[in-house]
């Protein structure tokens, strides 16, 4: 399936979103995409006695122009930064409203509504329905990233084996090439006692065995998925928790990738559990890459984009 060369942001005004903008800027300029804003809300309602028990919505004016107000800093931001920029106020959930778009688009982009304390560990509702959902790669800017964007010059990518984890791999390859990026590409095997170690293994099992296999399979994946083409990638095959692992090299790069796991019907409608802990804890932007784009494709295309 071809896809428009857009990058759809999701905005609400919120200094997270606009982190989004900041970075959405930087990878359209480096791509020469284009990038789409879009505010979505949903019109509250209330139970109108003298109707019958029916719904009234409210008069939604308001909430319009303040969508609008937010819709038109954001476009301001890309309009100074000389890219080229379309913008769309929608009503609906916004996660399903991003997911839409994900369909026609090349990346989908949000942030984070870390609010600190216990709220810091979670994330908004869009942040983490989109990377579940989208039929795009979805990047999730963190609340507690630096304010401005930065250049991606460090790429680390999970690597396990799976399908999804060669198809995040791939894309992790095509960021890496167009930033002139350092890849580094992370196999972690938790062989050690402790949270999440395989206590399975028998105990004859030797641990530098285990992690030599490992990283020869992880030297085919990687060799498979760069070609011939001229990207650095170093390659670690630890022993350790991928999730904390990934979430550890997060404060020392610029960008993070990993894959999903969806299958299709319920369990295609959640993020594995690494991807999942990663987006909580990463202290950089973080690109999911779903795995279904293993069906519906992944090469961008000059194509129209009617929104």
């Amino acid at each position: 399936m071809a896809r428009a060369n857009v990058i759809v942001v999701g905005v609400d005004g919120s200094e997270p979103s606009l982190a989004a903008v900041d970075w959405a800027i930087g990878e359209a300029q480096k791509c020469g995409w284009r990038l789409h804003i879009v505010c979505a809300y949903a019109l509250p309602s209330f139970t109108a006695a003298s109707l019958d028990g029916g719904y009234a919505a409210m008069d939604d004016t308001a909430i319009q122009q303040g969508a609008q107000a937010v819709v038109d800093e954001a476009v301001d931001r890309c309009r100074t930064a000389g890219v080229e920029v379309t913008s769309a106020l929608e009503t609906g959930d916004p996660a399903g409203v991003l997911v839409d778009l994900s369909r026609e688009a090349s990346l989908a982009v949000v942030g984070t509504r870390g609010g600190g304390g216990f709220t810091d560990r979670l994330l908004g509702t869009v942040s983490s329905a989109l990377p579940a959902h989208a039929h795009c790669p979805t990047v999730v800017v963190p609340v507690q990233g630096k304010r401005d964007f930065q250049p991606v010059r460090r790429i680390v990518v999970g690597v396990d084996g799976s399908e999804s984890a060669r198809i995040a791999l791939r894309r992790a390859v095509d960021e890496a090439e167009r930033w002139d990026a350092e890849l580094t590409a992370v196999a972690a095997v938790p062989i050690a006692t402790g949270a999440g170690a395989m206590a399975w293994l028998p105990a004859a099992v030797d641990r530098d065995e285990v992690l030599a296999d490992v990283r020869e399979g992880l030297a085919v994946a990687v060799a498979a998925a760069v070609g011939d083409r001229k990207v650095r990638v170093r390659q670690h095959a630890l022993d350790g928790n991928a999730a904390a692992l990934m979430s550890e090299f997060s404060t020392a790069v610029e960008m993070v990738v990993v894959g999903s796991r969806g299958r299709g019907g319920f369990a295609g409608l959640l993020l594995g559990s690494t991807s999942q802990a990663v987006l909580h804890h990463a202290a950089c932007p973080v690109m999911v890459v779903p795995a279904r784009m293993r069906d519906e494709g992944t090469s961008p295309a000059d194509v129209p984009w009617n929104r």
